[in-house]
């Protein structure tokens, strides 16, 4: 197939490469063009996958959706309110986004809405890959997910979506019920926020640490209090989530057991993976306005309280000196209707 890849970090590089060592071919386009400045077409892969890939890159967005069979957002998710509405207006494929953080496939269906053709849209709840940029043309694999789970809007076209992801990708695509327990089930804002909190004096200094050295027994107390809440909002909506403890062994290959312990496991194998050493990191700008605020939001539909996640998300805001709590793609969405647009999407006929 042909592939489109939108966003050009370190994922977009890395899920384009493993796509074209599938046998398919893929055209990479950096909305800013700064992700594709100095790439001449061909990305050199090391890590978890090996070689160099051939990549068409895409003038503009028009460009790189020409010709596709499939497309691919991979973006932070602070850049969904700008850069949705363009894709609403190009898109005739069906689109992946990875991760869905706060129902962005139901925001995209919105800004779709009216238009002529509509493809389904799959909301993945992470990435199908981990991946590092090391050079503008050479990007690491840290690496390949053996499963992602995926839901779809509409919900009837997950099937043709979840094989479209592994057809690409090659990990299972376990289809969940909707975008919602698919946009639930990313561990990062969980993890990231707590790794910010918890080493914020380390980012301001700028001083390297380890991440998953760094997730000791207090700090995974936190996170499991956190996930506790995020169960107790899924089960709010009928939903069921993977624990934070299923989602590193599935990113990880990792045995699962106690949190802490399945760092240090993970410490141990991957050598010294470092977190931010800034505090401009997207484990606070996209993780908790787009994550934990936007589980906030959820709890106060159904009139559920978090208030450990609150008091994270307050500490955060403190500590990093400015409002996190903003989150522009939920101003659209009917808390009333949001089960009805979960299954047929938003202005789309049932039927569909």
């Amino acid at each position: 197939m042909r592939l489109a890849v939108l966003g050009a970090g370190a994922i977009g590089p890395a899920a384009a490469v493993l796509a074209v060592s599938r046998g398919h071919e893929a055209a990479l386009w950096s909305p800013s063009g700064a992700g594709t400045a100095g790439c001449d077409g061909r990305m050199t892969a090391e890590g978890a996958l090996e070689g160099v890939f051939a990549l068409r890159i895409a003038t503009d967005l028009a460009d790189a959706l020409a010709g596709a069979d499939a497309a691919l957002l991979v973006v932070p998710a602070y850049a969904y309110p700008a850069l949705l509405p363009a894709i609403a207006r190009e898109l005739r494929v069906p689109l992946l986004i990875a991760p869905c953080a706060s129902l962005a496939p139901l925001a995209l269906d919105a800004a779709m809405a009216g238009a002529a053709h509509r493809p389904a849209i799959g909301a993945m709840a992470t990435t199908p890959v981990m991946g590092r940029r090391l050079a503008p043309d050479r990007v690491r694999v840290a690496g390949i997910r053996k499963a992602v789970d995926l839901a779809a809007v509409p919900t009837a076209a997950a099937p043709d979506l979840a094989a479209l992801a592994t057809a690409l990708f090659g990990h299972a695509s376990p289809i969940v019920p909707n975008a919602l327990q698919a946009a639930l089930g990313n561990a990062n804002p969980i993890i990231h926020a707590v790794m910010a909190l918890t080493n914020v004096t380390r980012m301001e200094n700028a001083e390297p640490w380890p991440q998953y050295a760094m997730m000791t027994p207090a700090a995974c107390r936190l996170m499991v209090a956190m996930a506790e809440e995020r169960d107790r909002l899924a089960q709010a909506f009928g939903l069921t989530v993977l624990s934070l403890e299923e989602s590193l062994h599935r990113s990880n290959g990792v045995a699962l057991g106690p949190m802490h312990e399945m760092a240090a496991v993970i410490a141990q194998s991957r050598g010294s993976v470092l977190g931010p050493a800034t505090m401009d990191t997207r484990y606070v700008t996209e993780d908790v306005p787009y994550g934990l605020a936007f589980y906030l939001w959820l709890g106060a539909t159904r009139g559920l309280r978090l208030p450990v996640t609150d008091a994270v998300v307050t500490a955060l805001e403190v500590l990093w000196g400015q409002p996190l709590r903003d989150n522009p793609l939920l101003s659209g969405l009917d808390p009333a209707g949001l089960d009805a647009a979960l299954q047929h999407g938003i202005g789309r006929q049932p039927s569909v």
